[in-house]
């Protein structure tokens, strides 16, 4: 039984549940969960929990995620992306037009007054610039108008279920629901290259956010309407691309070099790094092995130097508003045994009259 998180790279034709279901072949135990479904269609980190670390997989899938898409421009399908029915395409070669024109609607300033004032701004904006320019800076608006917190309605074909019943299986039937926004945040999305009729975009986003949906909703604002053509997600919190290995090289590790597969899977409590560490005496070992309350007498804080995750420290305040049940004032620590076994999630409540008194929150017990 392996305990702790394993970066995988979910190539493409592989599910979320396929991409789990074959781990488990190949690290031979059944306690494994993904942290957050990735299209089958679509690449990149997808972190696995293995053992104890199930009990954080919601934790991981609430971070902060970040995606490389492909959007093609002049399509409109029934899935959002290329492996969908095509409802409309336009030609290529009208794309450049359509833009310019969508640039008319929507001038870098919208001041209040008639459409006619719109229209004169519009035009004195792009007096004198040559074509290639007005498409790059209304596309680079357009993206920029995208970003923050915006609404969101959900694609047909998703795992969201209404009614007790998956989105993408009434999709498949025909079926359309009406389906209400959803309120995400784009923290970032930077164009990387504009090659029409494909555009590349760099996206770091929330939870819950359709890099799909985003596509088609910009392709829209441009006037040509747009799908995702590829999709590769780099980032998922802490879990980055490059420590990623695909399901083949894990499998390879696992029957032929498992002194390689052993150091890519992180512990649990890494993920807790920027969180306080502290360690029981010898004395209370029992209380902790039982998830009992614990005062500052049986334990004591540890140092930097002393961290057994300090490689993982990113120096950032962990966000305690994503741990369910925490509310604002409390204190969460890591709590190890004394020889540095990691144990579990310590709080110290808010309002508490004795703030010495530090009761168990989530428990990873390592003989499990």
């Amino acid at each position: 039984m392996h305990h702790g998180m394993l970066t995988v790279y979910k190539e493409a034709g592989y599910t979320s549940s396929d991409a789990v279901a074959r781990l488990r072949g190949i690290l031979r135990m059944r306690r494994i969960g993904h942290t957050g479904t990735l299209d089958p269609d679509a690449e990149g980190v997808l972190p696995m929990c293995l053992g104890n670390a199930t009990r954080i997989c919601e934790l991981i899938a609430d971070r902060e995620k970040e995606y490389v898409a492909l959007m093609r421009l002049g399509v409109l399908t029934d899935t959002q992306d290329m492996s969908g029915e095509i409802l409309h395409k336009i030609p290529d070669e009208e794309i450049p037009a359509m833009i310019l024109k969508s640039g008319m609607k929507a001038p870098l300033q919208m001041e209040p007054g008639t459409r006619e004032t719109a229209v004169n701004q519009a035009e004195e904006y792009m007096h004198g610039k040559d074509e290639e320019k007005l498409i790059t800076d209304s596309i680079l608006r357009t993206a920029a108008a995208f970003i923050g917190q915006i609404e969101q309605v959900p694609p047909m074909y998703s795992a969201i279920k209404v009614n007790g019943k998956r989105l993408y299986d009434m999709a498949r039937k025909g079926i359309t629901v009406e389906r209400k926004p959803r309120s995400i945040t784009i923290h970032a999305l930077e164009i990387e290259k504009i090659e029409l009729p494909f555009i590349t975009m760099r996206v770091r986003c929330s939870k819950g956010t359709y890099i799909r949906t985003l596509c088609e909703d910009m392709g829209n604002a441009l006037g040509t309407g747009a799908a995702m053509q590829s999709l590769l997600r780099t980032r998922v919190g802490q879990f980055t691309l490059h420590e990623a290995h695909t399901l083949d090289e894990l499998e390879h590790f696992a029957k032929n070099e498992p002194d390689r597969l052993l150091p890519l899977i992180r512990p649990v409590d890494s993920f807790f790094a920027d969180l306080p560490a502290a360690a029981c005496t010898e004395d209370a070992l029992r209380l902790l092995k039982n998830g009992n309350l614990l005062t500052t007498e049986e334990f004591r804080f540890l140092s930097e130097e002393e961290d057994p995750q300090r490689e993982w420290r990113s120096g950032e305040v962990f966000d305690l508003q994503s741990l369910p049940g925490v509310n604002p004032g409390e204190q969460v620590i890591r709590m190890y045994s004394a020889d540095r076994s990691f144990y579990g999630l310590y709080r110290n409540k808010a309002g508490s009259r004795d703030r010495s008194r530090y009761s168990a929150y989530k428990m990873f017990l390592p003989e499990l």
